[in-house]
């Protein structure tokens, strides 16, 4: 394992543990505007990977770019052309999310970051030289590699680095940029829309790569994640980014007591699996047995499942496939304007979550979220079947979408982000979350596929029916959120590893933090860079 031997002897002695570390209320410093701006900056990654998806939704709908990709005349787009152009980003993000858990683990949760930022802009530009079909494929396919190493680093990076107290609501700051992203990319199409020439959809694609250099650029200031150099044993490192992290001295007791405690229970981890080799420690995110709540196996199942259902709730038919499908119905006078108002409703009920998902925790808005998803679904689908011409049906089906957009956006849209930044261990947590990330993507791609072939009128003509499809997954959301989520709010990323040992998904809310790694390791009389140097001898 890799150290850094170069510390001063000042740098070793701040972060020297000389105290009992059982007091679980004193393993994080209290939280600070600092420690706020710098999980707000990250959480601008979610913009890029919001535009990205909502852009290409209106571009299918434009004139110009169906005469482009299919010979002038052309009116719409078949279904395998769709599905193929929509699917392709997300199977490129599925291999990028996890090469990026590699990365992350290899070279830091920053650079990986960075590397993805650039990997992005090369796909752009291939989309933007577009005049065929096959370019804006291939540049959908790179970009997506970008895209997926930001979208699994990006929540691992901010779980790592916000105060437990505000993690959750920062968490979500990212999925409010994903529909910040996806509301710009509406607004891009729709003025772009009736434009006679190129610039109608190379506008739109184009200005992609002011959201990965900004990204970018700002990403390389912010500091490393502390628990990136506990898991290198650069503790000195890792005691200076937590004193700027949470804007404490060096040597203050809560960058002791923070430090003492990360590293203990990484200590604790690495006693339970041992890291391996590169294919034995992929083979550790299996580990356990899957009826133990704190197995290794239990929690990727669990991040990966999570992901897997907010797919399933069916929020991104409307981002995807919304303008044609409003298109479809025949009564709405500008489907551009109505999927606008899709995607300002869900930029502005996302914001509630910043507030809920601290207050009420992540558990509860999982199981009522789910709940109001599958009522307005079933709903939509039964209005839609019932009164397919009525117009003012239709106007009430549209009310129930944006309901169940409200529910999806305070909800399972930030929740699931934030359940799956939080339950795996400093060992896997790079693998884990990119396991989980690259399910989400993996079911993106279901979805994009078979979509169109569900609901075009030339192939499953499903029309509004498609809703009972997602009110029946989203059944399945509520079921599987009661039994399966448990609560991780008011807990550090170290007291949530405890929590899943020790309780029942049903019990979690209950369970209180009683003890600290850091105590129970002994690390009470020994310096943590000590203990570094001694690990490092013994292997």
């Amino acid at each position: 394992m890799e150290h850094d031997h170069s510390a001063s002897d000042i740098e070793k002695e701040a972060v020297t543990v000389a105290r009992p570390q059982g007091d679980v209320t004193r393993v994080e410093a209290p939280v600070t505007l600092k420690a706020y701006m710098m999980c707000v900056f990250a959480a601008f990654g979610g913009i890029f990977f919001g535009y990205d998806s909502g852009y290409i939704s209106g571009v299918m709908g434009m004139k110009y770019f169906i005469e482009t990709i299919n010979g002038p005349g052309a009116t719409f787009l078949p279904s395998k052309e769709k599905s193929l152009i929509t699917s392709i980003l997300s199977a490129g993000t599925f291999f990028g999310a996890l090469m990026g858990g590699d990365l992350a683990d290899w070279v830091g949760r920053r650079p990986t970051i960075i590397f993805g930022c650039l990997v992005f802009i090369v796909g752009v530009v291939l989309q933007t030289a577009s005049q065929s079909l096959g370019l804006i494929v291939a540049g959908r396919l790179v970009a997506g590699f970008g895209v997926g190493f930001v979208s699994a680093i990006i929540i691992l990076y901010m779980s790592e680095i916000a105060p437990r107290k505000v993690r959750g609501a920062m968490v979500s700051g990212y999925q409010f940029c994903i529909c910040l992203g996806l509301l710009v990319a509406s607004c891009v199409d729709y003025g772009t829309q009736n434009r006679p020439d190129s610039g109608s959809y190379r506008i739109p694609i184009g200005l992609q790569m002011a959201w990965a250099l900004i990204l970018a650029i700002g990403i390389f200031f912010l500091p490393e994640s502390p628990r990136f150099f506990v898991k290198k044993g650069k503790l000195d490192k890792a005691a200076g980014v937590l004193s700027r992290l949470r804007d404490q001295p060096l040597d203050s007791d809560y960058v002791r007591d923070e430090l003492a405690e990360i590293v203990a229970n990484h200590e604790f981890e690495m006693t339970v699996v041992p890291y391996g080799n590169y294919f034995q420690q992929w083979a550790n995110c299996f580990r356990g047995s899957i009826w133990q709540g704190g197995s290794y196996l239990r929690r990727t199942i669990l991040g990966t499942s999570m992901q897997m259902m907010q797919q399933w709730t069916g929020i991104n038919f409307i981002f995807y496939f919304g303008t044609t499908f409003f298109q479809q119905l025949g009564t709405i006078d500008d489907p551009f304007l109505m999927s606008l108002v899709t995607t300002l409703v869900n930029v502005c009920s996302t914001p509630i979550s910043f507030y809920t998902m601290e207050k009420l925790g992540r558990r509860t808005l999982l199981i009522w979220g789910a709940l109001g998803m599958l009522i307005c679904e079933f709903i939509v689908a039964i209005v839609g079947t019932c009164k397919p011409d009525d117009t003012m049906a239709i106007k009430a089906m549209l009310a129930f979408i944006c309901i169940y957009i409200f529910f999806f956006a305070t909800t399972w849209g930030p929740a699931s982000w934030v359940v799956i930044g939080e339950v795996f261990p400093l060992p896997i947590r790079a693998k884990g979350v990119a396991l989980s990330t690259a399910s989400n993507w993996l079911w993106n791609c279901i979805i994009a596929v078979i979509t169109p072939y569900m609901v075009d009128e030339d192939k499953g003509n499903l029309g509004p029916k498609v809703f009972y499809i997602w009110g029946g997954l989203c059944t399945c959301c509520f079921i599987y959120a009661y039994l399966l989520v448990p609560e991780t709010k008011g807990l550090t990323l170290e007291q949530v590893d405890q929590m899943l040992s020790e309780s029942t998904p049903r019990t979690s809310a209950k369970w209180k933090p009683h003890t600290t790694y850091a105590a129970e390791m002994g690390m009470t009389e020994k310096t943590v860079a000590g203990h570094a140097e001694n690990r490092s001898d013994s292997e």
